[in-house]
């Protein structure tokens, strides 16, 4: 008696391969976009929780040292964007070291619209991770407001709710996170993907911070 034994190879067709390469591919782009933005929340949170550190401790040593408290009416003049200077290594010192332009259209609201810049020019301090820090210290002794892009003019999405955050100085010396209670614009519509003022964001930083889920919810 014969025993035959069979080596038994089994393929894929070329239209099984096709058919596989592209179930992998739709997979892949459904999945994709989901994991990159998951990774660009997280590193926008990151950014956001190391610059309101870096803000807040700053502000309180220059409370310190001054002895006295912190507003418009004992810095009046820009007298406060010369003194909150120098607790940073500022890698932009009187724009010298660099070039710090910002554009209409650099910068948007935060349902992507029309942004006022005028909240961004009475100082800039830069620091050596990018990190960009903007003042408005008004002249005439209006209230002070401090404007953080977490990671830098360069990156985006530079969008005010996203990576550039404000914070208000209170006439009692405190530094709040724009949208707290007790500053200007604590308003739903300060933070609103269907609103559209031109100080839409401006709220965004107290949200930031309350909520554990706002970087993972922010609309695209």
């Amino acid at each position: 008696m014969y025993h035959h034994s069979y080596n038994k190879k089994f393929a894929f067709t070329l239209a099984e391969v096709l058919i596989t390469l592209g179930i992998i591919g739709v997979v892949a782009a459904m999945t994709l976009p989901t994991l990159i933005n998951d990774k660009q929340n997280k590193e926008l949170e990151a950014g956001f929780k190391k610059a309101y550190s870096i803000l807040q401790a700053a502000f309180n040593k220059m409370s310190y040292d001054e002895g006295q408290i912190i507003n418009s009416e004992n810095y009046p003049s820009w007298n406060f964007v010369d003194k909150f200077k120098t607790y940073f290594q500022d890698t932009c010192e009187n724009n010298i070291n660099c070039n710090i332009t910002i554009n209409n259209g650099d910068y948007k609201s935060y349902n992507n619209g029309h942004m006022e810049l005028s909240w961004l020019d009475d100082g800039k301090i830069m620091l050596p991770d990018g990190m960009l820090i903007m003042i408005e210290d008004p002249y005439n002794g209006g209230k002070l407001y401090i404007t953080v892009d977490v990671n830098g003019l360069k990156k985006r999405p530079n969008r005010w709710g996203y990576d550039l955050f404000t914070f208000q100085v209170t006439n009692d010396g405190k530094l709040l996170p724009g949208g707290a209670k007790g500053t200007d614009m604590e308003a739903e519509e300060f933070c609103s993907i269907s609103k559209t003022s031109i100080y839409n964001g401006f709220g965004c930083a107290y949200r930031a911070i309350a909520e554990s889920d706002y970087f993972k919810k922010l609309p695209r």
